[in-house]
């Protein structure tokens, strides 16, 4: 799958202004402060990883992009500036980011990011469903900035300008490594910045640090319908006993873990414009599960409704 890609060039002039709103709307961020009679010129394009994570690039004249549409599942949001001027602003702070800097929210939170001139930026929305695997607990995040200058945020701004270079040509399998490398770097910058708490992996034990590989493990083994406890002990070179005390450390099991996490995989895919297209059950084969009849009794017995309520509620 290629790259999905708009631009408001391809409109009439009175049209611009209104197709760029719904073209920002349909990646959940929508626009303020746009010019009806003389819209600068705009374009994006966007893909989404295999994990869901949606990478898009976003090139426009000065309004302010605030907040996410409602309805959407829960993710973590970053901006990097690539060019021009912008400010992020909440209740509590206006910051100027300069190129390579960083905005970053959970969805959910006011925010704003006001471009002053025109920019040229890269968005990204990791859902919490592509995230939680490098959590112990929920992480408690709030809007912030995260400077470009120098450690770990420097080595992720680099990554993201780098794809953001290459954005319109690269299919979905090629974003994979990108995917696996982001929520490395996101998950250490966040909590180096103090806006997560509970990341695995920042001053964890060996036992929570090998927990953490194994779920990565377990995350990029996901849609083999075959994935058992020996497969990914195999994987760590470890016992199948020890997978399950590492579990039960964290008060849970491994194929409880792994049914959470192919439903909560389906689920993002079932609220996704991207992925509008699949049918349920290849949603659902997409992601391991055998059978189209027990995914959707596990997916009831997880949510409170059908996959097919679900799509509908979240398309309406």
């Amino acid at each position: 799958m290629k790259a999905w890609s708009f631009s408001t060039d391809s409109h009439p002039r009175a049209e611009r202004a209104q197709a760029w709103r719904e073209a920002m709307n349909r990646l959940g961020l929508p626009v303020e402060g746009l010019s009806d009679a003389e819209p600068a010129s705009a374009s994006v394009v966007c893909l989404a990883s295999p994990l869901g994570i949606e990478f898009a690039l976003v090139e426009a004249g000065a309004q302010a992009i605030s907040g996410r549409l409602s309805g959407q599942p829960a993710a973590v949001w970053l901006a990097v500036l690539l060019g021009g001027a912008a400010t992020l602003v909440t209740d509590d702070l206006a910051e100027a980011l300069v190129p390579g800097d960083i905005a970053y929210g959970p969805t959910g939170q006011a925010a704003a990011l006001r471009l002053e001139t025109r920019c040229r930026l890269m968005f990204v929305r990791a859902p919490r469903v592509a995230l939680d695997h490098r959590l112990i607990t929920p992480v408690s995040l709030r809007v912030g900035r995260l400077q470009a200058a120098t450690g770990v945020t420097h080595i992720l701004s680099g990554l993201l300008r780098a794809t953001a270079e290459g954005l319109e040509d690269l299919t979905v399998d090629q974003l994979r490594p990108v995917e696996l490398a982001l929520t490395e770097f996101l998950a250490i910058c966040l909590a180096e910045g103090g806006a997560a708490t509970d990341v695995l992996g920042a001053n964890a034990g060996a036992p929570t640090a090998h927990l953490q590989r194994l779920c990565q493990t377990i995350e990029t083994l996901l849609p083999d319908p075959d994935l058992s406890l020996r497969r990914v002990a195999d994987e760590e070179g470890v016992s199948p006993r020890y997978v399950q005390k590492l579990f039960a450390s964290a008060d849970e099991t491994f194929s409880h873990y792994l049914r959470t996490r192919r439903l909560e995989r389906c689920r993002t895919d079932l609220a996704s414009p991207q992925h509008a297209r699949l049918s349920i059950s290849e949603i659902c084969f997409r992601w391991g599960f055998n059978g189209s009849a027990h995914f959707s009794r596990a997916f009831r017995d997880q949510y409170g409704m059908s996959p097919r309520e679900f799509r509908q509620g979240a398309a309406a």
